[in-house]
């Protein structure tokens, strides 16, 4: 089921060869050594688990590696596309051979095949996903909105995601290392000091907080604010209409401020190559 639905995605995503040219076939499996294999230069995963990848060896030690790893052809060895954690327990055992199945295959695809695969299994951490989805909009042009229909997600859950790009990088560690949350996080990027939220993500940490503490807390230093906004009254519902049409052409988030007949536009942007496409749709390019 999961192949199934990474080809759906893959397919959804960057162009493919013509249907009536592909022609199904049955891959061959082929045995390797693992030092033939060299690493998936697009491997979105930064972090792995040691303990995992040594309970993955000890279930290969009794039943031998099930899944073949998915690998393209480079010069006289290979280069692996799919099945990283695999190959290292392997290794790990001193395996002398290992399942392959090679495929003929773009650097193009080679990154979406890696990155699809990791996001579908939810192996990444917020920080990895986040990082891929950039990655995906800044090499390939894809939108946010293309990202959510192809992976089963809301678009503001993309968008959410991306977001956390924005905290400061010593949080985004911790992110990775699983001590502070996806939820902790997005309630983090609602304070705009930086050094009070670097003191809350510490607080997070080493007091226990959850969600609903942290939120009140935010509030609590800033009632003035929300008083503020909550007496500007319901948004118009044109304004709205043009906040949803901009935030789908530019495939990013957009807020639209309007006092009387003034107002701004806030556009957002998570890297200096999405700060240039973003442009590049304003001004009518590609």
């Amino acid at each position: 089921m999961e192949r199934k639905a990474l080809g759906k995605g893959l397919g959804a995503l960057i162009p493919e060869t013509p249907v009536d040219t592909v022609i199904r076939r049955k891959e061959e499996i082929v045995y390797v050594l693992p030092e033939q294999i060299k690493p998936n230069p697009f491997q979105p995963r930064e972090d792995f688990d040691q303990q995992n990848i040594e309970e993955l060896a000890q279930s290969i030690k009794e039943k031998g590696v099930i899944q073949p790893l998915l690998v393209r052809r480079k010069g006289d060895s290979y280069e692996l596309i799919a099945g990283e954690r695999r190959l290292r327990a392997a290794k790990s055992l001193g395996i002398k051979e290992i399942p392959i199945v090679v495929r003929d295959v773009s650097d193009q695809d080679s990154l979406e095949l890696a990155l699809i695969e990791n996001i579908q299994r939810a192996e990444l951490n917020p920080i990895e996903e986040a990082h891929a989805y950039q990655h995906l909009m800044d090499k390939f042009q894809v939108t946010q909105e293309k990202i959510s229909l192809v992976l089963g997600k809301s678009r503001v859950s993309i968008t959410n995601t991306l977001r956390l790009l924005k905290l400061p990088h010593e949080i985004q560690g911790e992110m990775k290392k699983g001590r502070i949350s996806f939820a902790h996080g997005r309630a983090l990027l609602e304070i705009e000091d930086l050094n009070y939220q670097r003191k809350m993500a510490q607080d997070i940490i080493t007091k226990g907080l959850s969600v609903r503490e942290l939120e009140n807390l935010i509030k609590s230093v800033r009632p003035k604010s929300v008083k503020r906004s909550a007496g500007q009254g319901q948004r118009e519902p044109l304004v709205a209409v043009l906040e949803e049409q901009l935030q789908h052409a530019l495939a990013t988030k957009v807020r639209i401020s309007k006092r009387k007949k003034r107002g701004h536009i806030n556009i957002e942007f998570y890297s200096p190559e999405d700060l240039q496409r973003i442009a590049n749709v304003i001004k009518g390019g590609k």
